[in-house]
């Protein structure tokens, strides 16, 4: 009886033994404190990486982007690879959507009029959020390199290229054909746009919307519906070209009855909608290429030859 007590107390203690050992060399996934690894000269850690992010709270446009950065900085750290917001709306398309739904026009064909496109709700409460593998992270980011922003100026057409295989093409104004003093220069320009090759280098993700005639800030805009609202808070994209910063952007107008006209004062405009598109497949270093072409082909494959709109080849 001694002996089977004796026993007994042996594989108790042996199994506390092996459970303790279970506990600090196995964890569970709530308390796991995962090791550290390296790749490509980026420290991460190794196997934290959670496969969704539960949204908690309704995020607006308003706090939209404070909300995505807070996400790169968090888990950043997690990923193999350099992790962007362009990445995780790319791997999450359902939030390019929403975005793009909040164009005030789209809002109005819904019968709903919007006064600030700011409070609208993007990202909704208890909405999940994937970042993507290490798989998927490297076809986007070898996506982004293969991106080509095409932009011909006669014809009022953006198109976006990945290699060869145009996956959008958007309608856009371009600059006056007009020389006119502008204040925000302190000088007179050229208004219309202006052609070459180059990149995009910046964001300014929270614009400020000011006349460069007389360089007076505005907060609200007249639609083409003759209706007062508030400015939307929509990306603009800073090019250069041919080596030069000469402050053409693109963005969205709040007009789009001004599409397909030469209207600016030489930047390229589009409709909101398509703003978004625009940013999220035109992360920094994205080539662009702005062209003056007036023969073009059409969808029948029949030569068209557009209208000199600039008297270039006067």
């Amino acid at each position: 009886m001694n002996k089977i007590k004796l026993l007994s107390k042996l594989v108790l203690i042996i199994s506390i033994t092996l459970l303790v050992g279970l506990k600090f060399c196995c964890p569970k996934d709530d308390d796991y404190i995962p090791g550290l690894n390296t790749l490509e000269n980026k420290t991460f850690i190794r196997d934290s990486l959670p496969y969704t992010i539960k949204v908690n709270r309704d995020i607006v446009v308003e706090h939209y982007f404070e909300f995505m950065d807070s996400l790169v900085e968090k888990y950043d750290f997690h990923t193999p690879y350099n992790l962007t917001e362009h990445l995780l709306v790319r791997s999450n398309y359902w939030i390019l959507d929403k975005l793009q739904n909040t164009d005030y026009y789209i809002m109005k064909a819904l019968d709903s009029f919007v006064y600030n496109q700011k409070e609208i709700i993007v990202l909704p409460k208890n909405s999940f959020i994937k970042i993507p593998d290490s798989i998927l992270a490297s076809k986007l980011i070898n996506s982004f390199k293969n991106t080509l922003i095409d932009v011909n100026i006669p014809e009022f057409k953006l198109r976006i290229y990945e290699d060869s295989v145009r996956l959008y093409e958007f309608l856009i104004r371009v600059g006056r054909h007009e020389k006119k003093y502008l204040k925000m220069s302190g000088r007179v320009e050229d208004l219309r746009t202006k052609t070459g090759t180059g990149i995009i280098v910046n964001f300014v993700k929270n614009p400020r919307y000011v006349n460069p005639v007389n360089n007076h800030q505005y907060l609200v805009t007249r639609r083409d519906d003759k209706k007062v609202t508030k400015l939307p808070k929509i990306p603009f994209l800073e090019t250069k070209i041919n080596g030069v910063k000469n402050g053409q952007l693109i963005h969205p107008t709040t007009n789009p009855i001004t599409l397909g006209k030469a209207y600016s004062n030489g930047c390229i405009g589009t409709r909101e909608a398509d703003a978004w598109v625009i940013y999220y497949y035109a992360p920094i270093d994205t080539k662009i290429k702005i062209r003056y072409d007036l023969m073009v082909i059409n969808e029948n494959g029949e030569t068209k030859v557009l209208e000199d709109i600039y008297r270039y080849a006067k």
